[in-house]
């Protein structure tokens, strides 16, 4: 196995000192009225260095405006526009202000105050022309494994995410955690049957705390809305419950100690594997969906800070994600050679007995390496640059109920 202790590559230096692998201008909308504007503007500009992300809802909702500012402060993000209708409750003006005591260069304005439509399109792209303008002075500085916070979710699982796609995934996580670096995994909804064994991998007795309640609470959230994160398609592709389904997916945590449980939003404390829960709270309107999309997931790893998001899909997924490079891993050689444009990486080979896992590894390290040098995955060639962002209800930090309360 290639010793990567010493390996570096280029990376943008933040106020708060973390790393990012990418210098992206966030054009940021905060209610669908301002959407049309601010997508124009993207589109205008046609750079890969320009996202666009927003909150369709026109009243207040914590869970979303926390991740909106997430996304702000991302390493990823040199720069923010934050557009905005102006009546709605989330408010440009202070989206932007957050940006700059984060040490971003940022602008706002509302689409009611420069005249409608097209006026605020060419006033938004003089602004995001000047910002683009200062990303250029951003300190570069080496990076290393050490810097990085990569996050992985499944998405089309079929028999091979399990076997190879999830499992390289995982070696490569327990090699990053080594390195110093920070692996982050979610889909608690799908660890059904798996409880003790995501127990007894806690690193401590807070850890196992944490991650028996989430677990319990995961239960119980999918008993009360009467789903399990099971879908005709991973039947279609040779799983038969969402207990296998489960163990499949619960491997791509690698075989480290698991640190803690962090919520969506939440940077994680210190390095390590950390599990994600993007699962409701209990809250008496009972709005909010685990996962309702792949995009969501990827969005709410991303809001952790994860500087590159791991998609495993066996039967072949396309998408990629705003703020992030998305890279997509397969199991299942056909998918890879059938999609060949989306796919970044096939671990199937090592179903056929071509390759071994430690090998696969190694391939996978130095494929992160050329992704975080600059190289763009194969969603980011195709402009893939989706992003999901919904009405929930979830409490900032990991709270234990115990049986009294």
């Amino acid at each position: 196995m290639k010793e990567y202790q010493n390996v570096r590559w280029k990376g943008y230096l933040r106020q708060d000192g973390r790393k990012g692998i990418r210098n992206k201008l966030l054009v940021v909308y905060t209610v669908e009225c301002s959407s049309h504007v601010a997508k124009e503007i993207a589109r205008r500009i046609d750079s890969s260095d320009v996202d666009v992300v927003g909150f369709d809802g026109c009243c207040d909702n914590e869970y979303a405006v926390r991740l909106l500012l997430a996304l702000i402060r991302h390493p990823n993000v040199g720069g923010v526009l934050a557009v905005g209708l102006g009546c709605e409750y989330v408010q440009s003006k202070h989206l932007a202000e957050k940006a700059l005591e984060a040490g971003k260069p940022a602008q706002w304005f509302f689409v009611q105050e420069h005249g409608g439509t097209e006026p605020s399109i060419e006033y938004g792209l003089q602004q995001a022309h000047l910002l683009l303008e200062e990303l250029r002075q951003t300190p570069v500085v080496p990076m290393g494994f050490s810097d990085l916070v990569v996050g992985a979710e499944c998405g089309g699982s079929d028999y091979t995410s399990g076997l190879a796609g999830n499992v390289v995934v995982g070696r490569f996580y327990d090699k990053l955690v080594d390195l110093g670096g920070t692996a982050v995994f979610e889909e608690i909804v799908e660890a059904v049957g798996l409880k003790d064994l995501l127990v007894q991998r806690a690193a401590d007795d807070c850890a196992r705390e944490q991650l028996a309640y989430t677990y319990d609470k995961a239960l119980e959230y999918c008993k009360s809305v009467r789903q399990y994160s099971v879908s005709p398609g991973n039947f279609a592709g040779g799983l038969s419950s969402i207990e296998e389904k489960s163990m499949g997916a619960v491997i791509k945590s690698g075989s480290r100690p698991i640190s803690g449980v962090i919520k969506v939003s939440e940077q994680p404390p210190k390095n390590g594997l950390w599990l994600l829960d993007s699962t409701p709270d209990p809250y008496w309107m009972g709005f909010g969906y685990t996962n309702p999309n792949d995009n969501e997931g990827l969005m709410d790893l991303i809001s952790c800070g994860c500087q590159l998001v791991f998609l495993v899909t066996g039967r072949g997924n396309i998408v990629g994600s705003a703020v992030a490079p998305v890279y997509k891993i397969t199991g299942n050689s056909g998918t890879f050679h059938r999609m060949s444009g989306d796919m970044d990486f096939n671990a199937g080979p090592v179903l056929s007995g071509e390759v071994t896992l430690e090998q696969l590894c190694e391939n996978l390290c130095d494929e992160v390496i050329r992704v975080c040098s600059g190289e763009p995955t194969n969603a980011e060639k195709l402009g893939h640059k989706e992003y999901f962002v919904p009405y929930k209800y979830q409490e900032k930090e990991v709270v234990v109920k115990r049986k009294c309360e």
